[in-house]
């Protein structure tokens, strides 16, 4: 493969890629969202494009328009008068302005587009909305002038009346006429009149007053904004009614203010009677309080009684029985004293005795408690174990024992003589015992 065949092969590429896009996109062209695209060719057809999208067009051969499919506002300021009249038939018309804006559009059919970009898209942009402007203006004092103040400034309730000079009979026969003529030349005249039912007056008539002309431009009228109704009733009864609502309203606030008067004279004496209940009921407390703090100074009085008189009885009790106690510890002293006392005299008269028998007393008391002494003198003896060695001296071991037996007696006779001989018989002793 030589050089010239790889030169062949780019020209070709480049074509392809190059040559054929340009020469493609010379016959499409862009339609943006709002415009409408109008192609005519070289006997006349026309072909319409919305966009968005693409037009073909070849150069040479076809012509291309653009027109605008967006909605046209034009502001109107309307003065006229309306069509009232008195309760004899008396015309009693009242000057109004109007300020509305009215929105109108390009027809969606094809017939209607060429007839806007031939009637009206062909005038220059201020030809445009003054003639939008005059259209509008004359169909709204039209409009004025078919109705009547009310129902320009209640539109939505007022029932639509188009009075004329022959009268309001007159005027719905024509009316009913031109409805007639309207659905016989539009079949889709009683869809539109459905939707135009909940719309106001003023934009009905208007609409059908300016739809035949704006049809004949090649555009649809859309909507009408009312925008302010002026008037010299207006204003009067504005102020009328601005004065009876500032009346009411001082009304409202007057009956508010009793009202409010009311509940706090029903609160304040709703107040006065809780406050004569405390009253009444701290009164209440205060009298069973002072009542039971009597009861209680009577029971502490009481108690206060009970507890003297219980204390002025334990000291009775208690001197009684110190009392008793004295007279029983002197009693006692006293016995105990005369005791001691006649054992000392027996006592005394024992020795006396003794002192004054001698050895003869002795040995009498000694012969009568004999049966008292030998059995216990025996068991000690008995149980002593003793041995005693006499050497023949009168004054020996025998003389000793019986010394000691004296003794013994004696020590017996005292006890006895303390006695008083009234207690049990005092036992000797067990063994007598003498060391040698």
């Amino acid at each position: 493969m030589n050089l010239n065949t790889f030169i062949f092969i780019a020209v070709a590429l480049a074509v392809v890629l190059v040559a054929i896009p340009v020469l493609v996109g010379g016959f499409l062209r862009n339609v943006q969202a709002g415009t409408i695209r109008m192609v005519s060719w070289l006997r006349g057809a026309t072909v319409i494009y919305r966009g968005p999208g693409k037009s073909l067009e070849v150069p040479l051969l076809t012509i291309g328009t653009t027109l605008s499919s967006k909605a046209i506002n034009v502001d109107l300021d309307i003065t006229d008068q309306t069509a009232d009249i008195d309760a004899l038939g008396v015309p009693r018309p009242i000057k109004v302005r109007v300020l509305a804006s009215a929105i109108v559009s390009v027809g969606d059919s094809d017939q209607l587009i060429k007839t806007a970009a031939n009637r009206f898209f062909s005038k220059p942009e201020d030809d445009q909305m003054a003639i939008l402007n005059d259209l509008l203006s004359s169909a709204g004092r039209r409009a004025i002038n078919l109705l009547t103040h009310d129902q320009l400034f209640s539109a939505k309730t007022a029932p639509t009346q188009l009075p004329s000079a022959r009268g309001p009979r007159a005027a719905e026969d024509r009316a009913a006429e031109q409805r007639a003529a309207e659905q016989r030349a539009d079949p889709t005249l009683p869809a539109i009149q459905a939707a135009e039912e909940d719309d106001d007056p003023l934009a009905i008539i208007i609409r059908k007053a300016c739809s035949k002309e704006l049809t004949d431009l090649g555009l649809i009228f859309n909507s009408l904004n009312i925008k302010v109704v002026q008037s010299e009733v207006a204003d009067a009864r504005r102020r009328q009614s601005a004065a009876e609502a500032s009346a009411n309203a001082d009304i409202v606030a007057t009956q508010q203010a009793r009202r409010a008067r009311e509940a706090q004279l029903d609160a304040e004496r709703l107040i006065s009677d809780k406050s004569r209940e405390l009253a009444q009921t701290q009164a209440s407390n205060a009298a069973l309080i002072a009542q039971a703090e009597a009861l209680k100074q009577d029971a502490l009085g009481t108690q206060r009684s009970s507890e003297l008189r219980a204390t002025q009885l334990a000291q009775a009790d208690a001197l009684r029985v110190r009392i008793e106690a004295t007279a029983a510890a002197d009693a006692e002293a006293i016995r105990v004293v005369k005791l001691a006392e006649a054992n000392a005299q027996s006592i005394r008269q024992v020795n006396e005795a003794i002192m004054a028998g001698g050895e003869a007393y002795l040995r009498y008391r000694q012969i009568e408690m004999l049966p008292l002494l030998v059995p216990e003198v025996a068991r000690a003896l008995a149980q002593a174990k003793l041995v005693t060695v006499s050497g023949g001296d009168p004054g020996g071991a025998a003389g000793q024992a019986t010394g000691q037996i004296t003794d013994v007696v004696k020590m017996l006779l005292t006890l006895q003589a303390v006695q008083g001989n009234t207690g049990p018989a005092i036992p000797a002793p067990e063994g007598l015992s003498r060391e040698q």
